[in-house]
């Protein structure tokens, strides 16, 4: 779940070599994608203290709160659309968050991904408009077999259900970013939207646990998620754009299902078959050809 580049400046160019400059963007990149993955296992971690709902609204209360001081964004000069766009964005924040966290309490965080990332995928496929995005949403889909074939009642059907849905709401996500990164300056919407989402999920995180969330341990690991799953890979995502095109640098978020199956096995010791990481490997080379494919369908005009 990764800031896109729409809400972020525009690229500034460096002094640095393009090959030092590209060995270090890469670095920025694969380090943001391990702390979100195994700020996810954190989170995982600390389910039986906080219940799902209150580590989400752990997690997006205390980012909004850091963003909206680091940020200071300005209330007035927006109209109605700008306002509703940054609502609608903060309302997909907090479902991509509830769902995903709903989803990695019943099945392993690396399967968990691997479906959720479906839901980009398949806005690939659909905005690029190209016969090769349909082959490797197929290649997508072969992989999702692949992983049912060890029995999607091993992974939970509630837990697949959730894993979809965050999909579809990490979608939402990219498209409402677009909007709101339009209509607010840097990070402002961002900080705004994050606001919305901490405002949604807060009445049921205090209605699951109540004044669990105040004890001072519960908010110190609230705030290690927060910055390990939003602070630290918005940073390293921010500095990252400035050094890489962005379709180099969304090739290399494809790899988030593997680093979750790593974090997932190194954190929440949860192994997975032989088949199940095939599944995985499938899906993220559907994601990494959808990517290419739509990055080139944006350099020209497409077939009608």
């Amino acid at each position: 779940m990764a800031v896109t580049d729409t809400l972020l400046p525009a690229p500034k160019p460096a002094a640095a070599p393009p090959e030092r400059r590209g060995g270090v963007a890469v670095g920025l990149v694969l380090g943001g994608a391990l702390s979100v993955q195994f700020g996810s296992a954190v989170a995982a971690l600390i389910f039986p203290r906080t219940g799902v709902a209150g580590a989400v609204t752990l997690r997006l209360t205390i980012s909004a709160v850091l963003l909206l001081v680091v940020c200071r964004p300005r209330l007035r000069g927006y109209d109605r659309s700008a306002w509703v766009a940054a609502g609608a964005f903060g309302l997909a924040l907090a479902g991509m968050n509830s769902l995903f966290y709903q989803a990695i309490e019943r099945i392993p965080l690396g399967p968990a991904v691997t479906l959720e990332v479906l839901g980009p995928l398949a806005l690939s496929v659909f905005t690029a408009r190209r016969l090769a995005s349909w082959c490797w949403a197929g290649l997508a889909l072969a992989g999702v077999a692949l992983l049912g074939q060890g029995g999607f009642d091993r992974l939970n059907p509630a837990g697949v259900a959730f894993a979809f849905g965050a999909g579809a709401m990490w979608a939402a996500y990219i498209v409402l970013s677009a909007r709101v990164g339009g209509r607010f300056p840097g990070a402002d919407g961002l900080a705004l939207a994050l606001s919305v989402a901490a405002l949604v999920t807060l009445p049921l995180g205090i209605a699951d646990r109540g004044a669990v969330l105040l004890d001072p341990t519960v908010l110190a690991l609230g705030t290690a998620l927060a910055v390990l799953a939003s602070g630290l890979p918005y940073t390293l995502e921010l500095l990252a754009l400035r050094r890489m095109p962005t379709a180099t640098f969304a090739v290399l978020m494809s790899l988030g299902p593997a680093i979750a199956t790593l974090a997932g096995w190194l954190v929440l010791r949860q192994a997975l078959t032989v088949l199940e990481c095939a599944a995985v490997v499938l899906v993220i080379a559907a994601s990494i050809g959808a990517v290419r494919v739509s990055a080139a369908a944006a350099g020209r005009p497409a077939r009608r």
